[in-house]
């Protein structure tokens, strides 16, 4: 999976708070959803699989209800 970010169009989630915390932005590329932080978009991002990326979703959603 390439993890070369340059040129992706990133978008901040529409869960993201809106008090500057708990900030995720993504990116659609053809392989892969790229994750980052929007608070620091310096650090490292990591990278699901298209094919994995709805039950990644499911699994964190899942995850933060607890």
């Amino acid at each position: 999976m390439n993890s070369d970010t340059t040129g992706l169009a990133w978008f901040k989630s529409s869960y993201s708070g809106t008090q500057g915390d708990d900030c995720v932005e993504i990116a659609i590329a053809e392989q892969a959803v790229h994750v980052r932080d929007s608070k620091d978009v310096s650090r490292t991002t990591f990278a699901v699989g298209r094919e994995g990326w709805v039950p990644f979703v499911r699994y964190v959603a899942e995850d933060s209800a607890a």
